[in-house]
């Protein structure tokens, strides 16, 4: 059985009924205990059957999730069930294989943080889990794509702090087509990684409207005494939704954009799909034909480029127009 949250909650639950000396608790008793903890953390909750229980049980009593010693009693005809030790809790045991194994994953996961300065926390952390839990984790099973050398990692945690504690910041900046550096105040809100790049998102004073700073532009950061303005416009979470990339164009503008996929590169599209929006249109023996719902820019176009003659654009004509103006000079570079 998965340990998720929900789980873990309704593990809690059955644990304090069967501690419970001055009470038994029938199988509806404990269905209700269940359902009252998930609504406390979800009203939305549709709570929880008989069956689940009885698998909630038998892993809590199985060696692979606590090995509790949870035993039933006949009353009359009805059941309940109660520790045969009541000094038991689940909250005493070791972790149980499913446990460290999240663990592990987890201390893997904050490795990625590893040497950026303001996250020295995450190795002492990983030391100290390690120590308490009898982990190891110097088997890396799992790799993450990541630029260690790009420039402005430095920069992440000081940005992050500022986001938590929204805090106002003077940013020195060098953008690709200057010469010399700009300074402009940002309100931090958010950031991004695209394509081993990270990117920060927050209001600017100077437009007074939210862009996106490339963090391998930034000279420098210090703090700016002045009043945060807080993000009131954007759910970040839906933000990025309909598109692919960080450049989002002011119009904001869907359009649906039909491609023609070569038999060869049709496997990857189908299995790794350009976007969640992408939808299957028509499947040949030489092509398919998809859909997808996207506002055009930049990083689309270049990432239709990316798969060179094995993707045709057929719809909308604005954005095949494009992508034949860009062939048309890399074909100028070659020819």
């Amino acid at each position: 059985m998965a340990t998720n949250k929900n789980a873990i909650i309704r593990y809690q639950a059955l644990n304090n009924c069967f501690r419970n000396p001055g009470r038994k608790y029938f199988l509806d008793d404990l269905i209700e205990s269940c359902n009252e903890a998930l609504l406390d953390l979800d009203p939305n909750s549709t709570g929880v059957k008989r069956r689940q229980i009885f698998d909630d049980i038998k892993f809590m009593r199985d060696s692979r999730g606590y090995d509790a010693p949870i035993e039933s009693f006949k009353d009359g005809k009805k059941t309940y069930y109660r520790y045969e030790d009541l000094n038991f809790s689940i909250n005493n045991q070791p972790l149980n294989e499913q446990e460290a194994q999240q663990l592990k994953e987890s201390l893997l996961t904050l490795s990625r943080f590893k040497g950026m300065p303001q996250f020295d926390w995450v190795e002492e952390m990983k030391a100290r889990l390690e120590q308490s839990f009898n982990l190891t984790t110097d088997e890396n099973v799992l790799n993450f794509e990541e630029n260690l050398f790009l420039t402005g990692r430095e920069y992440i945690g000081e940005l992050y702090n500022a986001i938590i504690n929204k805090q106002c910041l003077e940013i020195e900046y060098h953008p690709f087509k200057r010469d010399d550096n700009i300074f402009f105040n940002i309100h931090p809100y958010h950031l991004k990684q695209y394509n081993n790049r990270w990117f920060l998102f927050g209001r600017t004073e100077m437009a007074n409207k939210i862009t996106n700073v490339a963090l391998d532009r930034i000279v420098s950061i210090k703090d700016y005494n002045n009043e945060y303005i807080p993000n009131t416009e954007i759910d970040f979470e839906e933000f990025f939704e309909d598109v692919i990339g960080v450049t989002i164009p002011e119009d904001k503008t869907l359009h649906k954009i039909i491609l023609k996929i070569d038999n060869k590169l049709w496997p990857y599209i189908k299995t790794k799909p350009l976007h969640g929006s992408q939808k299957i249109k028509e499947e040949k023996d030489d092509y398919s034909i998809i859909e997808l719902e996207l506002i055009l820019n930049f990083e689309l176009e270049s990432r239709l480029l990316s798969f060179g003659e094995q993707i045709e654009i057929i719809d909308p004509e604005c954005l095949r127009s494009r992508m034949t103006s860009r062939i048309k000079l890399i074909h100028n570079k070659y020819f």
